[in-house]
């Protein structure tokens, strides 16, 4: 299918827009399945989303970019930006981005107010068009005042924050108290609360971060967690999947995976940040486990984050992502962010854009049948037939 419209696409890019070129595939029909939210108020579009998630591992997965609509490697804020589209002529299927900047200290900075608008018209904007989005939060640590997500210099941040009255508890809560009022009133053109797979306390199996695991206990990051997940829903906020990921770039186990896990009952997306290189028996081995993981609990999985920073490789899309990916039930796959650099001064970037050595690769693998960029994913918050999500 693809294929067939491949070169018309790439002769129309600015008129693209999901759906507009491309037919939609039929839905996916799974054997009947019940799953379950963290949230048993869940809207019905994030059921319905979480329902799709599910049922599109049969086929393929999603392909998603981190901040693929604000910026791009020679581009900022342009309207209808993309380094995805600019190759392939369609968005990807998963936007990515953080929302950190819009909760904690960063927020009433002068110089964020025009990024964090942004931010907000990108969100509606690929919901708009069917996309799925996924938010990680690179908070500020809330105890130094000044530090950042990097700041691992305490190791009672945590502690703190789940101590009732204190006053890293105090900053923390005003930065989910913001955040509740954001994802209330993210909206989209049919008037519904917009579904986001939210990551937070991402990496936590790593140290750099003071939620990592040299600055908490084990029960202190679980604590945390779940005092997120649960002070969400006592906000009133009913249309977050919650995800947990755990950096794996080593081979790994299903203990690895499970490590701090915060209950069955508080994750409902099971991810991995995943940076093992250019190693697919490392990424294979991690994907298998899992694949094996997600189907033991009934939940989702994806790559929630991987890449090669600078990378390359002319066939990398094909030989390091499309096949170790193929047949693994995953249900995405997020690359990490192209920084602007229209100069081309740095090499901080990890997926395709224009002109880069990888682009034959990358257009070869959006050719796929077992990818899913924009215009090929079925209607996401519709719901999936033989899927009860409860």
């Amino acid at each position: 299918m693809k294929n067939l419209v491949l070169a018309a696409v790439l002769a129309l890019p600015l008129l693209c827009c999901c759906g507009a070129d491309k037919q939609n595939p039929d839905p996916v029909k799974p054997e009947p399945v019940v799953l379950a939210l963290a949230d048993t108020e869940a809207t019905a579009e994030t059921k319905a989303l979480y329902a799709n998630l599910w049922s599109i591992r049969d086929k393929g997965w999603i392909f998603g970019h981190h901040d693929d609509l604000m910026y791009g490697r020679k581009w900022y804020g342009t309207e209808g930006g993309s380094d995805t589209k600019d190759v392939c002529g369609d968005y990807p299927g998963v936007y990515a981005l953080d929302l950190s900047a819009l909760m904690d200290q960063r927020s009433t900075d002068p110089k964020e107010q025009s990024d964090n608008v942004l931010r907000i018209k990108l969100i509606k904007q690929a919901y708009n068009r069917g996309m799925v989005i996924t938010a990680c939060l690179h908070l500020n640590n809330p105890k130094a005042g000044k530090g950042d997500a990097w700041d691992n210099s305490d190791n009672k941040v945590v502690a703190e924050i789940l101590t009732d009255g204190s006053a890293t508890q105090t900053t923390f809560n005003g930065w989910l108290d913001k955040l509740a009022v954001i994802a209330k009133g993210l909206k989209g053109a049919d008037g519904k609360n917009i579904p986001i797979i939210i990551r937070p306390f991402h990496e936590h199996t790593q140290s750099w971060s003071w939620w990592g695991s040299t600055c908490t206990t084990e029960q202190e990051f679980i604590g945390l967690w779940r005092y997120f997940v649960d002070y969400m829903k006592a906000a009133g906020v009913h249309n977050f999947i919650y995800a947990i990921s755990p950096q794996m770039d080593g081979a790994r186990t299903e203990s690895d995976f499970l490590y701090r896990w915060p209950g069955d009952g508080y994750v409902d997306f099971i991810g991995m940040d995943s940076y093992q290189g250019i190693n697919n028996n490392v990424f294979v081995n991690n994907l298998k486990v899992l694949s094996a993981l997600s189907a033991k609990k009934l939940k989702p999985a994806g790559v929630t984050e991987t890449g090669v920073e600078g990378f390359k490789v002319a066939d990398y899309w094909i030989t390091n992502i499309a096949a170790p990916m193929a047949g693994r039930k995953m249900s995405l796959l997020v690359t990490w962010r192209n920084k602007y650099d229209p100069m081309e001064s740095g090499s901080h970037y990890f997926s395709v854009y224009p002109g880069h050595v990888s682009q034959e690769s990358f257009l070869t693998m959006y050719d796929r049948n077992d990818t899913f960029f924009c215009n090929d994913l079925p209607k996401m918050y519709n719901p999936v037939e033989g899927i009860t999500v409860r």
